[in-house]
């Protein structure tokens, strides 16, 4: 990735700025009430789902510390992703992924048609992945998509899966949070992803730019999904757009904590009560940066719309529904080659 391509190069309107504003305000949220099962004290767990509907409605957009997840592990899944990146592309290339298998490494991902200065390996939660062959409505044939296992480090598939698995749980007990902050039953999401998940996790490096000011190591962009799951490195990178006054600002990365945002899925489910973000990774000239996303995805026969709990005659949907499995397809094709349109989004969707 040496000399600037013109397919990195992000239109004048779209490039960072690099002395963009530290966000102190976004909320850091300290799950212990539902995680330290010496406290079990009702009020304090009112109050943490309140935290978490004030936060999904005012910026999208939180961090957890106490959550569970035990460091040795993010640890491991650290370490093997710089050993894996580590490697000549070459090697990473044994594991590439391609159209037809999207488990993988791949290096020439595009977020609205513009090239991202990353490199990234993507594994499935669930192997196999059932998905739909097309976005076609009228066709339902169905395939599934399978893990690569790299050679290098030893052991690497063991580790991503027993970090997945703590991913999972920690996605489980934040829906149940946001399903009761907006009225609902705690397990009201569950159903969704219970059986046949389209989750996945990706490995993200960054390679240090020479023009941070024209590319960018993820274009913005908002999550399709229900909830991401995000660890970060301490050279951080993440900025968000403020939902107040439509600023870009930076995520200060917090050691061991995780960065959560609500996704497409949630803020249909919700009826717009709760709203995606849209959100960019800036690059660094002088530092690499590492950060691993995990998406939670329902079943691919999802039909996503809005709640009926959440909608009446006063507050009609304002979606129409859509099958999640062919969304996803759709989505997926744009990775591989640039469009001359922009891709599927939720409000393509949107009742007028």
């Amino acid at each position: 990735m040496g000399e600037v391509d013109p397919a990195f190069i992000q239109d004048p309107q779209h490039r960072p700025k690099l002395n963009t504003i530290q966000a102190e305000d976004i909320p850091v949220i300290d799950l212990s009430p539902i995680t330290n099962h010496s406290v079990s004290d009702p009020s304090s767990v009112e109050g943490l789902v309140k935290e978490i509907g004030s936060a999904c409605k005012e910026w999208g957009f939180f961090q957890v510390t106490n959550h569970g997840v035990p460091f040795t592990l993010r640890q491991n899944i650290e370490k093997g992703s710089r050993m894996f990146f580590g490697q000549t592309l070459q090697e990473k290339r044994k594991v590439s992924r391609s159209e037809f298998s999207p488990s993988g490494y791949y290096e020439t991902e595009h977020t609205k048609n513009v090239r991202d200065w990353k490199e990234v390996f993507d594994f499935q939660a669930k192997d196999p992945t059932f998905i739909p062959v097309t976005s076609d409505e009228h066709d339902d044939r169905i395939t599934h998509w399978t893990n690569q296992s790299p050679q290098y480090p030893p052991n690497f598939r063991g580790i991503i899966e027993e970090y997945v698995e703590e991913m999972e749980k920690l996605s489980f007990k934040l829906m149940e949070l946001i399903a009761m902050s907006l009225g609902l039953d705690a397990k009201r999401f569950e159903e969704f992803f219970m059986k046949d998940q389209t989750s996945f996790i990706r490995l993200n490096h960054y390679p240090p730019c020479p023009y941070p000011h024209l590319a960018l190591g993820v274009g913005r962009h908002k999550d399709a999904g229900a909830l991401t799951v995000l660890a970060q490195d301490e050279v951080g990178g993440l900025q968000v757009k403020r939902k107040a006054d439509q600023e870009w600002v930076r995520v200060k990365p917090t050691p061991d904590a995780y960065i959560i945002n609500v996704g497409d899925i949630i803020q249909v489910w919700s009826n717009d009560l709760y709203e995606s973000v849209e959100h960019r990774v800036m690059v660094n000239s002088q530092k690499e940066r590492f950060s691993i996303p995990f998406f939670f995805f329902p079943a691919h026969y999802t039909q996503v719309k809005p709640l009926e709990e959440l909608t009446d005659e006063k507050n009609p949907p304002k979606y129409r529904p859509y099958k999640w499995g062919k969304f996803l397809v759709r989505r997926k094709g744009s990775n591989f080659k640039k469009q001359n349109v922009e891709n599927i989004q939720i409000y393509h969707y949107k009742i007028a």
